[in-house]
């Protein structure tokens, strides 16, 4: 017995000394309060590069709720262990970060680190932003820093028991954060190399491309860019394990980066809808190089194909009846702004995809295609695009599964099994007020 007590006394000194090193090792002081730098201060070329890096790095995506003041924070993002709310970039001094020197920021935007010590979690995309370049960070910081400061004071985030311990996040820091710069792939041309750091970066493209393991982080290889799923949308593949029914070629790809849309593959809407915006903004250089890294994880030896020919093919002859209840559901809803058999349709209202190039409708999900029935398309990623009206009142789950099953049959493919409860999931969960969960 004395023995026991013994070993359970040392035990408990072990664990004691284990816990305070951890603790020792993952604590991170806080860096003293700076007085926000004058506008003028920082020079209006700047300014405006660091306006430019904003809208690439999507910031105000994330940093404003619906509703809400742009940039002042309160975004609801659902996960597993609690609701996380996104935080105040606005300088104001009280509840936002008018207080941060350029080493605090640079610590957030690094390490994941505040400016009071604590440990941010990685629904912030710090392990991106690690990549950014000293030049870049402090104009993001100099744009940041002159914009309007306003109060607003947020939602606190309360995370289940262990999550809600922040130093613990230090551990999931040495799994999947590797801090630093990235380096250049001297085997790529300049433009591959740019692209890279554009969609390593600022462009965080795998932070929801790319499936994500148990621990929430994401996974490489050959799983880069292999897919994943946010707010119940299938995020497709940059790779050639896409689902798009023509191959993606650099030009169909800077034309979706520019304008949104792809007449061979369709329009950018849901989460990519507003990451569009953001990139539309940047140069065509910078597009172009965006497009050259994405497309060395496709197959370089794909052929483009000829989509006139394969639409032309599609509607060689129907699959139904001329009165099948799908066909005039697609009259009825569809048919004025969506061509059947002739091409996409352009009007004064924006781009009218064709559908029978639409990636959505050819994916293993049902997911992307009923929600945009369901929900529209209510901004335009950019303005030449145009928006979709909602059929969530319009159509039952039913009406909107035979409209989608119809389809995917004409076009040759097999019908989305149990699609009438799937449509009905997604409309619970899409409607207002609900709160979703998100891939990151």
């Amino acid at each position: 017995m004395r023995t026991l007590k013994k070993l359970f006394f040392i035990v408990l000194a072990l664990l004691i000394i284990v816990i305070g090193g951890f603790f020792a090792l993952t604590h991170q002081p806080a860096i003293e309060p700076a007085a926000q730098p004058a506008a003028g201060s920082f020079a209006p070329q700047l300014i405006d590069k660091g306006k430019l890096l904003a809208a690439m790095g999507d910031c105000a995506v994330c940093h404003t709720a619906p509703g809400g003041t742009k940039n002042t924070g309160g975004l609801p993002i659902a996960s597993p262990f609690g609701t996380i709310y996104t935080t105040n970039i606005t300088p104001d001094a009280e509840t936002g970060i008018g207080g941060w020197s350029y080493e605090a920021f640079e610590r957030a935007m690094r390490h994941g680190v505040n400016r009071d010590g604590q440990y941010l979690y990685p629904a912030f995309p710090y392990t991106s932003f690690t990549r950014v370049s000293d030049e870049d960070m402090k104009a993001l910081y100099a744009y940041l820093m002159t914009q309007p400061a306003v109060k607003h004071q947020l939602p606190k985030t309360e995370l289940k028991f262990p999550f809600n311990i922040r130093p613990g996040i230090a551990a999931w820091n040495w799994m999947y954060l590797k801090k630093g710069p990235l380096p250049e792939d001297t085997t790529k041309p300049p433009e591959w190399n740019r692209g890279a750091y554009i969609a390593e970066g600022l462009g965080h493209c795998s932070a929801c491309h790319s499936p994500r393991d148990q621990f929430a982080g994401e996974k490489g290889g050959s799983e880069k860019f292999a897919g994943s799923t946010l707010d119940g949308w299938s995020v497709p593949a940059l790779t050639s394990k896409t689902s798009a029914p023509m191959p993606w070629t650099a030009d169909d790809l800077y034309a979706y980066f520019k304008h949104g849309f792809s007449p061979r593959h369709g329009s950018a809407a849901g989460p990519m809808a507003p990451v569009i915006h953001g990139l539309s903004q940047q140069s065509d250089a910078d597009l172009k190089a965006l497009s050259s890294y994405i497309m060395s994880f496709k197959d370089a030896n794909a052929q483009s194909g000829d989509a006139e020919a394969f639409v032309a093919g599609k509607f060689k002859e129907p699959k139904f009846a001329i009165d099948h209840e799908g066909y005039r559901l697609f009259e009825g809803a569809c048919a004025s702004c969506h061509s059947d058999a002739s091409g996409v349709k352009d009007s004064m209202f924006g781009v009218r995809p064709q559908l029978a190039l639409n990636t959505n409708l050819y994916s293993d999900s049902p997911n992307n295609a009923a929600l945009v029935i369901l929900n529209g398309i209510q901004e335009a990623a950019t303005p030449t695009t145009g928006t979709m009206p909602a059929f969530r009142h319009n159509l039952s789950d039913a009406q909107i599964a035979t409209l989608l099953n119809t389809m995917r049959e004409q076009y040759g493919l097999k019908p989305w099994s149990d699609l009438p409860a799937q449509v009905g999931k997604l409309r619970r969960d899409t409607a207002p007020g609900a709160t979703r969960l998100s891939a990151h």
